[in-house]
């Protein structure tokens, strides 16, 4: 007796593009203004991302490696061309906290949710 393969595609591989779709992610627009976050540190102002327009999966990866390392990536991310003129200058600790909570606060987030988390 001799052995059978599948050859035959999923139903769902085999759609085509012009078919219906289950959710429409293209349409998905933020629920918030997101104005950015203007920070004056060592004479200077440095511009901040909203939270909801970073990249969710540099998020991820940043969160994937502990809290400290979710807070650093995020402001890295925040930040962009920015962020190495950002960190010349030494951040206290006593700083760092509270600008991220501020920071967490204008873009409408609590101060214990993760920037990779949703509302839902």
């Amino acid at each position: 007796m001799a052995t059978r393969t599948a050859t035959s595609k999923s139903p769902a591989a085999q759609a085509p593009d012009d078919k219906p779709f289950d959710f429409n992610l293209d349409a998905v627009k933020a629920e918030v203004e997101s104005t950015p976050f203007r920070v004056h540190w060592n004479g200077r102002r440095f511009t901040f991302k909203h939270m909801q327009d970073l990249d969710s999966w540099e998020l991820l990866a940043a969160a994937d490696s502990g809290e400290a390392n979710a807070v650093m990536g995020s402001l890295r991310l925040a930040l962009g061309d920015e962020w190495e003129e950002f960190r010349k200058v030494p951040m206290p600790q006593y700083k760092l906290m509270p600008l991220f909570k501020a920071y967490q606060a204008h873009c409408g987030m609590d101060s214990g949710e993760s920037s990779a988390s949703s509302d839902s």
